[in-house]
């Protein structure tokens, strides 16, 4: 009898003892650790949804997503990269500073990081550390043409004409139709007073693309020999962006003072009365 009474129990036991365990293990709640490769892949995968949002103007929700971006995966410099531009797009400038130093302590070889970091530079008016952003780029890259367009545009504002021209002709070589570094040559032959030569350049670069600025360059070189001609190509000029009615602007564009007055002297014609009030009438519009 008691060892019948022991073979209940044993087998009582071994029969409760998987109860048990299918009990404990309900009430453990099951947790997911994503592995760092899926981390890394959502972070790239959020880090494209921010370019395409600041490609599209969204530029707040960009940034937000941008920023989430980084916080998931802080080792890829293209992320940081994605995150300065949407700073920038937010005129976050100091932001975007911080932000493309930490793409360069990840990978110092990003040409695009020292691009970004001279147009910051420009709008701080710190040409110094701009140009010596770019010459990075062209060590990076010799062939980056807009790298050397934009060299060319600090030596133009430091009214250094003949290297700036040096550095105009290399992006032509590199790229026969970029008509904005004819157009820039055309301004700065302008203020070394080769009109004859601006006016080629500035319709080479017509040539290319009737652009605004080459047309009112165009206009201004004319103006004094030609005004009937001159005049045409103005109405055109303004026809197609008013903003260049505007000195400020001009400026910006860094027309030189000779060129600057010689586009003043034609806008105060009076053939061209009409079509500087509508142009100004657009801009506040």
């Amino acid at each position: 009898m008691k060892k019948l009474i022991k073979q209940i129990i044993w087998i009582s036991l071994i029969s409760f003892y998987p109860l048990k365990v299918e009990q404990i293990q309900a009430i453990v709640p099951y947790y997911y650790f994503p592995a760092i490769k899926n981390l890394q892949e959502q972070s790239l995968y959020i880090g494209k949804n921010a370019y395409q949002l600041l490609y599209f103007g969204e530029y707040e929700d960009s940034l937000n997503l941008a920023k989430l971006a980084v916080k998931i995966n802080t080792t890829n410099e293209k992320l940081w990269l994605i995150l300065a531009e949407a700073q920038i797009a937010n005129k976050q400038f100091t932001n975007a500073l911080n932000s493309l130093n930490k793409a360069e302590q990840i990978n110092s070889n990003i040409s695009e990081i020292y691009f970004a970091k001279s147009n910051i530079y420009l709008k701080f008016s710190q040409l110094t550390k701009a140009k010596s952003a770019l010459e990075k780029v062209i060590n990076l890259e010799p062939n980056n043409h807009k790298s050397i367009f934009q060299l060319g545009n600090i030596l133009l504002m430091e009214k250094n004409y003949l290297e700036a021209i040096k550095l105009f002709d290399k992006a032509v070589k590199i790229k026969p139709d970029f008509w904005q570094a004819i157009n820039n040559k055309g301004l700065a032959y302008f203020e070394k007073n080769n009109i004859n030569l601006s006016i080629k350049l500035f319709e080479s670069a017509i040539s290319i693309q009737e652009n605004a600025e080459p047309l009112l360059g165009l206009a201004s070189c004319l103006g004094s020999s030609d005004t009937k001609l001159a005049i045409q190509i103005a109405k055109k000029a303004l026809a197609k962006d008013p903003k260049y009615v505007n000195y400020d602007y001009r400026k910006e564009q860094l027309w030189g003072e000779k060129l600057q007055a010689s586009a003043e002297t034609l806008l105060q014609n009076e053939q061209l009365k009409d079509d500087v009030k509508l142009a100004k009438t657009k801009l506040i519009e």
